[in-house]
């Protein structure tokens, strides 16, 4: 699978802020010069208020360094200009000078902030999900929206696999043939079974990836199945109310002795996407294409309007019915849960 690489106008942009900041590390006064080394290249592990992990590119050593105030912002997965910490006590610090840039973003909204950046530089999006605490198409055509609007390829991994009956799994087969038919990938596995952890492993060879999935679905049972040292703690699944519960507090990156490198984030029990406008989701669709176009009218809402070709598609078995459902479901929740501020002209993030 082809990744995001620099374009040649980056790379040379890249080599004049290394050259600059080699220029500004000569002129720093001596104490801080001092303290700081010369400017390397480094990938962020994890970030921690004004305060980051960043792994040095070369030695794979990791340092706790400051943000410059001039950096609007850093996620898990960015690569950065930074200059390590001279000193190995506990309270030396580095200096994160500037971010290169980014091959791709993910990101989420936010009630309160707008869109949150997530994770950066990401060549796959590892969408889990499980029988437990409950397999919803819904919630996975949610996150392949938010990955096709993102520009980041899907893989659909269903976890726990071993806890499907026969008949459930004929039904889950049919469902998984729907998106693959579509030309997502998809994956079944189970964690604590091991089963299909060795393929997993395998496709995430050379890939940056992130788990995303509801609290529960087993992401850290997942991460702890490739990478036995990364110690994931593990959550349960709420008796009361059948959702998992939140362990993992904030995302951190994780390298694959096959040479992928994998990224762990808070779980999310849904995906939002009420920053979308309905053309956006629609073009997240990719088995509305075909038929979009063909519409009577322009601005079609794909529902009742006469002359719909997607819904004739649907009739016809072109489309799956869930995802046409889904389709409609996302557009309710995106008007539903829209805050005021992406809801009301005029206001912060407002959508057009």
């Amino acid at each position: 699978m082809s990744k995001n690489k620099l374009t040649n106008s980056q790379k040379r942009n890249v080599a004049r802020r290394v050259e600059k900041l080699h220029q500004k590390q000569e002129s720093l006064p001596g104490e801080l010069s001092g303290d700081l080394g010369p400017v390397a290249r480094g990938t962020v592990i994890s970030r921690f208020g004004k305060a980051a992990l960043v792994e040095d590119n070369d030695s794979r050593i990791s340092f706790k360094v400051y943000i410059r105030r001039t950096v609007d912002s850093i996620v898990t997965g960015d690569q950065v200009l930074y200059r390590p910490p001279l000193s190995s006590g506990d309270d030396a610090r580095g200096l994160i000078e500037t971010v290169l840039p980014r091959t791709s973003l993910l990101s989420r909204p936010d009630y309160y902030d707008g869109l949150r950046p997530v994770a950066a530089n990401l060549s796959l999006i590892v969408t889990v999900s499980a029988k437990q605490p409950e397999l919803s198409t819904n919630i996975i055509d949610r996150y392949v929206a938010a990955a096709e609007n993102s520009g980041i390829p899907p893989l659909i991994v269903i976890n726990k696999h071993d806890l499907f009956q026969d008949a459930e799994k004929a039904e889950l087969d049919r469902i998984l043939g729907v998106y693959r038919e579509i030309g997502y990938e998809t994956l079944t596995v189970s964690a604590a079974a091991g089963t299909s952890i060795p393929a997993l492993r395998d496709r995430l060879s050379g890939e940056t990836a992130i788990l995303a999935g509801q609290s529960g679905v087993g992401k850290s049972s997942i991460l702890n199945a490739l990478i036995p040292d990364a110690r994931a703690e593990i959550g349960s699944i709420s008796e009361n109310s059948n959702l998992g519960q939140h362990t993992t507090t904030g995302s951190r990156l994780y390298h694959l002795e096959n040479g992928g490198i994998i990224i762990d984030t808070p779980g999310v029990r849904e995906f939002g996407l009420w920053h979308l406008s309905r053309e956006e989701l629609t073009k997240c669709y990719r088995d509305f294409a075909p038929f979009a176009g063909a519409c009577r009218f322009r601005d079609c809402q794909h529902k009742n309007d006469p002359g719909c070709a997607v819904r004739e598609a649907v009739n016809q078995g072109k489309i799956a019915g869930f995802r046409y459902e889904n389709y409609h479901r996302i557009l309710e929740s995106m008007t539903e849960n829209m805050p005021d501020a992406y809801r009301i002209p005029g206001k912060k993030n407002s959508r057009k």
